[in-house]
């Protein structure tokens, strides 16, 4: 049995009797002292930080003397904001909370993976899997929550003659989108994480240190594009027939 990071087995011994008798009623067969994997119990790290830089940001506004978190937190909202304005226009407002948190999460659990011993999250397919679901569904909520029933007529084409032909096409092409941001994501940092394990492996000292930059490019930019994709995804979906 492969060993569990440190953090995990604490989990698992503080929850995981609680938590596999909740799986076991669903049909999922645990272990508690397995039922929490070391990729979860990194996301809930990542998820807590998260949270507590938040609240440090927020207890610590100042207009008079920003301190130095505050830069950061605004140059993040600057960053995103930025991208955001070209694609959601009026809407930038609404969605930029959500894109800051997708791209700050997808970011540090791609980075953590430039921990030696601790792969990264994203490395797991259950991981991106876990933030395309909830980025297919709301983009698709605002779109009915915007356009009422009109939203329909997203996947019927320009075109009323092929609207029956468009539309099972159309269906399938936005299904297929958790696939491809799952798979763009886990697949780059999967490589990443593999290059880098073998040339640690094969040179321990210096030579590894080269991919291990390229292992951070990598991280940033998936974590832009998987951003990118959702802002596109949201603007298409809100944007009302004309």
């Amino acid at each position: 049995m492969v060993e569990q990071l440190a953090l995990t087995r604490v989990l698992n011994s503080l929850v995981g009797g609680a938590v596999a008798p909740v799986l076991h009623s669903v049909g999922i067969q645990a272990d508690p002292k397995t039922v929490i994997t070391d990729a979860f119990a990194l996301e809930l790290l990542v998820a807590a930080l998260l949270v507590a830089f938040f609240a440090v940001v927020r207890a610590s506004l100042s207009v008079e003397k920003p301190g130095g978190i505050q830069h950061i937190a605004e140059l993040l909202h600057e960053f995103i904001g930025g991208q955001a304005e070209p694609i959601l226009g009026h809407d930038t407002s609404h969605f930029q909370a959500f894109c800051t948190c997708i791209f700050l999460f997808v970011l540090l659990n791609n980075l953590l993976g430039l921990i030696p011993g601790i792969p990264a999250p994203t490395t797991s397919p259950v991981v991106p899997l876990g933030l395309a679901v909830p980025t297919f569904l709301l983009y698709n909520f605002m779109g009915f929550k915007r356009n009422g029933f009109g939203y329909i007529k997203h996947f019927c084409g320009p075109m009323p003659a092929l609207a029956p032909l468009m539309f099972p096409i159309e269906i399938v092409s936005h299904l297929a989108r958790v696939m491809s941001l799952t798979i763009r994501l886990y697949a780059n940092m999967f490589a990443g994480d593999l290059v880098t394990l073998v040339f640690f492996s094969l040179i321990p000292v210096a030579i590894p240190c080269v991919f291990l930059g390229l292992h951070l490019f990598v991280s940033l930019v998936q974590a832009f594009v998987f951003t990118l994709l959702a802002m596109i995804y949201l603007s298409l979906a809100v944007a009302h027939e004309h």
